[in-house]
């Protein structure tokens, strides 16, 4: 089985991300593509998609979200993603189990003795006025009924187990505006897809097979880390014949689509600014091929991150217009001189154009 060695694995991973080249690609394409982006912080796709995109106008997204073909729920490992509204309704499903033992991971206790069928089924019924509420204003709505637990673990369980969408403004480019839920159902028009009444998992095998095209090659464990679902080792097993394994240096099986773009790893690696959360880092358990277990912490602090030659090598930061690098080591001058101007494009992003100012701090070491 042929063995590929970390670079290997960073310039498919590079490839896949759109992060290779820029992609000459319709926003909605890459959304779909990428699985979703991570969206807790909502300005952070709109970095996203201009790290990946060639002429990326944010416009198009806060379009795209306005006009409801993206969405911004809850979704993999139960963090707020945005996805297109056809992968949402079909994949939101799946993801219910997944959803709701998260929330209890968390408020066990809280909702000890609360009937989670029923306290969905009432929440779904106050929705479905296809009034917006907040998480609080939502608790409050079944606060009388279930007067024990915490307001925020019955509006966290809520807004989690009930397949539900943050309306805009949340979301628009340059808007700050707080959460305010409506069904999924409701706001696209459309009905969530069904789990299979047979009891087989199609929509976990079109994961594996989405997961790949965007991530691969990838082992199981990686898989499970970007979406947090159980039971897809059968998913893998069904579609197995359709794949094609490695092994990593530590003889991990990966799989793969057998037409996944894998470069030669000596293919060049541009300059990249990635924002806060980007899957590009978090959509792996072992998550070597592109940052040095040193820095490992940096994924999940919501730091954003600069690759040099496919790997984290600072963070960055921007303040009034200017975009700051914190080098984690030191650069050699060309690739100072590429992060510089990497910097200069990204200010002139985030500001309209109205500032092109780039610092780059003194090495960590």
């Amino acid at each position: 089985m042929t063995v590929l060695d970390a670079r290997a694995l960073n310039r498919a991973t590079l490839a896949r991300q759109l992060l290779l080249d820029r992609a000459d690609m319709p926003a909605l394409d890459a959304v779909a593509h990428l699985g979703g982006l991570q969206a807790q912080e909502p300005q952070e796709p709109f970095v996203g998609l201009w790290a990946r995109l060639r002429g990326f106008d944010p416009s198009v997204l806060s379009d795209l979200l306005t006009g409801r073909s993206v969405v911004r729920t809850h979704l993999m490992r139960r963090t707020v993603h945005l996805v297109t509204g056809d992968d949402a309704l079909a994949w939101r499903a799946r993801h219910d189990p997944m959803l709701r033992q998260r929330v209890l991971g968390v408020y066990r206790r809280e909702l000890e003795g609360v009937d989670l069928d029923e306290l969905a089924a009432a929440g779904r019924a106050v929705m479905a006025d296809g009034k917006p509420r907040s998480m609080t204003e939502l608790a409050r709505a079944l606060g009388d009924r279930w007067p024990a637990p915490e307001p925020r673990a019955l509006g966290e369980l809520l807004v989690s187990a009930l397949p539900m969408v943050q309306l805009p403004p949340r979301g628009l480019w340059r808007t700050k505006a707080g959460v305010r839920n409506v069904l999924l159902s409701s706001w696209l028009g459309r009905e969530i897809a069904p789990p299979a009444a047979d009891g087989s998992d199609p929509v976990g095998q079109t994961l594996v097979r989405r997961y790949l095209a965007a991530f691969g090659p990838a082992a199981s464990a990686d898989l499970r880390a970007w979406c947090g679902l159980a039971g897809l080792p059968a998913a893998v097993a069904a579609i197995r014949e359709e794949l094609v394994a490695f092994r990593d240096e530590q003889g991990r099986e990966l799989l793969d689509l057998p037409d996944g773009p894998r470069p030669d790893p000596g293919t060049p690696a541009p300059v990249r600014f990635l924002p806060a959360f980007d899957n590009a880092l978090l959509g792996y358990h072992d998550r070597s091929r592109i940052i040095d277990d040193a820095h490992r912490g940096l994924s999940v602090a919501g730091a954003r991150v600069v690759l040099v030659d496919g790997r984290v090598a600072a963070t960055w930061t921007v303040e009034s217009g200017t975009v700051t690098v914190a080098p984690l080591h030191r650069f050699s001058r060309a690739d100072r001189t590429a992060v510089a101007e990497q910097g200069r494009e990204l200010a002139s992003f985030l500001s309209d154009n109205e500032s092109h100012r780039v610092r780059i701090a003194a090495s960590a070491r």
